[in-house]
């Protein structure tokens, strides 16, 4: 027998990175809300590394705090290591990475959702999703409990008939061991969601008092430790190292001489893996003149001696697993106490999604995640924090939030689901970004906390601060741009010490900076008026003035591009009476709907012909509408 549990405006099916971001968002612009879990201690676990950040994936997490969402502060308070990474490139690429607490980092989030007011937290595996005839949802769990919902997010991660692999060996299981989802998708098919099978892996983990470290490399955190948030109080601290170990010839041997014991070439695994975060076996055969591969030695937390092997996933049996591993210098005695294994899950095609997040034909119901089609912590969150974001406003009757890719990361990152698609595992990374140099990490706050602060999920204290950080912006730019710096002998001899040609007359300091040879800490000494302000302060004049022609570049691409972007497509459209429009086109047009001509013209098989027929049409029937 049914039991009716209550109505909600939000309810949340997952308390992983996603999850968690849409539960807290959806509860804080005041939504009730629920959210959802297969088990409490799961909420916020790191089933794979347990990092937060990297390449472009420090760049969503510094959007995500600038929006309002936790995860950089969780990171912050639960950090082991902290590293900026590319610090020998330009600074579009420049991605902070955390080492985190996996367990520190996922009681941080249990609690931050069980204190968050408006939002209830459920154990529950939900086995059934039914839309009624006024819009709404009905969620039922395994115990018969029904729940009431004007929306619904679906941040199921690799749970949604999730299925282990390790050799020859296979079972329905969630990530490390918890029981999966499995009845959810035969609902969620019968609503017309298009589903398919993606695929994932993880390393073994290893006991850390059986590791040789006496001849590995050592990696330790930035002596400048640079936080996620922007709102960060008490800097986090580098409390353990983490090491280097490469493979060798023995381990590809004995890799290649199992190749048929895995489930991955052995044809087992229907579901499609990611090709930037390949399994060691598959590196192997996809590299194979690569003498070697390097592997990161990272700790899992400080009261634990688990160690992570980044660099080694792999779905082979656990006998080869082990011979493998002590091969490796400083592994060669290592106790492996978790081993890998891939996962194969259910996800849908995002395609099918609008940049809401919002499922184009089932209004009300998100997508968010891996359920999308994703993968990484990072990405999760950002897609989390939008879905969680405009479902809370849809039950309030409020427009939505679209994020556009010209000015965010996390806009790119929904733009390319929704409109391109993925037919594997989505990664984000700053090579996505057409506007990479304007999207940085270090100004994320500049670009998007005035939103989150107009959405209500920033606080008046903090859009304060950031109206004062710009004020000092201003005044410091002004500054170094009048200021003249006259010629001396201990000037000339550290600009000529540094490759670059002496003062023979006065200079402006601005002048100085933007040499390419010469920064901010180098002119201290020669600077008699420099003030006494945070080093981002110093860092924002910095990177203007000596980027200053690409930036004004890229702003032009962007008000180019948003010369299509204002051009919206009726959402009644019929592709199918627009004169000239290539059949192709009309198919990827009518299955993807696009919001406006510039998402339009970003699908492959609409070509630059198709775009100027939707824009002669758009323009003949405004006119007619005229």
């Amino acid at each position: 027998m049914d039991y009716f549990c209550g109505n909600y405006d939000v309810a949340v099916i997952g308390a992983g990175h996603a999850g968690i971001e849409a539960a807290l968002a959806s509860a804080r612009l005041g939504s009730k809300t629920v959210v959802f879990t297969v088990s409490l201690d799961m909420i916020g676990n790191m089933p794979c590394n347990p990092s937060i950040g990297g390449t472009s994936k420090g760049h969503l997490v510094r959007e995500i705090d600038a929006l309002g969402g936790e995860m950089g502060i969780a990171a912050d308070k639960n950090t082991l290591q902290s590293r900026i990474l590319n610090l020998g490139k330009g600074p579009a690429v420049h991605s902070l990475r955390a080492q985190i607490d996996r367990r520190e980092y996922a009681k941080y989030m249990k609690h931050a959702l069980e204190k968050q007011d408006g939002l209830d937290l459920v154990q529950g595996e939900i086995v059934s999703l039914e839309r009624t005839e006024n819009g709404e949802y009905l969620l039922k769990t395994k115990l018969d409990c029904v729940y009431r919902a004007k929306c619904v997010v679906l941040a199921t991660g690799t749970f949604l008939k999730g299925k282990i692999y390790v050799g020859d060996k296979s079972y329905s299981s969630g990530p490390d061991g918890v029981f999966p989802a499995d009845e959810l998708s035969g609902s969620l098919k019968k609503l017309g969601v298009p589903l398919r099978r993606f695929k994932t892996g993880t390393p073994s983990r290893v006991n850390k008092k059986t590791v040789d470290f006496s001849e590995l490399d050592i990696q330790y955190g930035d002596k400048r430790v640079v936080p996620f948030s922007f709102d960060c109080d008490n800097l986090p601290e580098n409390l353990l190292p983490c090491y280097i170990t490469y493979t060798n010839a023995e381990t590809k041997r004995i890799i290649t001489e199992n190749l048929s014991r895995s489930p991955l070439y052995g044809g087992k695994i229907e579901g499609i893996g990611p090709r930037y975060c390949p399994s060691i076996e598959d590196k192997i055969v996809r590299f194979a003149e690569k003498e070697r591969h390097q592997i990161f030695i990272e700790p899992c937390g400080l009261e634990t001696e688990e160690l992570y092997l980044q660099g080694l996933s792999s779905s082979l049996p656990v006998d080869v697993q082990e011979a493998f591993i002590h091969s490796i210098k400083g592994l060669e005695h290592a106790h492996v106490m978790r081993n890998a294994y891939a996962i194969e899950y259910d996800c849908v095609d995002p395609q099918s999604l609008k940049a809401t997040l919002e499922f184009i034909d089932l209004p009300g119901l998100f997508g968010a995640g891996q359920f999308n089609g994703s993968s990484g912590y990072e990405e999760a969150a950002a897609q989390g924090l939008v879905a969680g974001i405009n479902a809370a406003l849809k039950a309030q009757n409020k427009p939505p939030l679209i994020l556009e890719r010209s000015g965010s990361y996390i806009g790119t990152l929904i733009d390319d689901l929704v409109i391109k698609g993925c037919n594997e595992p989505y990664r984000m990374m700053t090579s996505r970004s057409e506007y990479r140099l304007i999207l940085r990490q270090d100004n994320a706050d500049l670009r998007l906390t005035e939103t989150g602060y107009k959405l209500g999920l920033i606080s008046q204290r903090r859009y304060d601060k950031l109206l004062e950080k710009k004020k000092l912006i201003e005044a410091e730019r002004a500054r170094v741009e009048k200021l003249v710096v006259a010629p001396s002998e201990a000037l000339n001899a550290m600009i000529v010490s540094h490759e670059t040609s002496p003062l023979t007359t006065g200079c402006k300091m601005a002048d100085l900076i933007r040499r390419p040879q010469l920064n901010y800490e180098l002119l201290t000494p020669f600077d008699p008026t420099r003030p006494d302000l945070p080093y981002e302060i110093f860092e924002q004049v910095e990177i203007d003035i000596k980027y200053e022609g690409y930036i004004k570049r890229q702003y032009a691409q962007i008000a180019e591009m948003h010369r299509l972007e204002v051009k919206l497509i009726p959402e009644d459209i019929d592709y199918h009476k627009v004169v000239n429009l290539r059949l192709e086109a009309i198919e990827k047009l009518s299955k993807i709907r696009p919001h406006n001509i510039g998402q339009a013209s970003r699908i492959s098989g609409v070509s630059p012909a198709d775009i100027s027929v939707l824009l002669i049409y758009l323009s003949r029937r405004g006119e007619k509408n005229d």
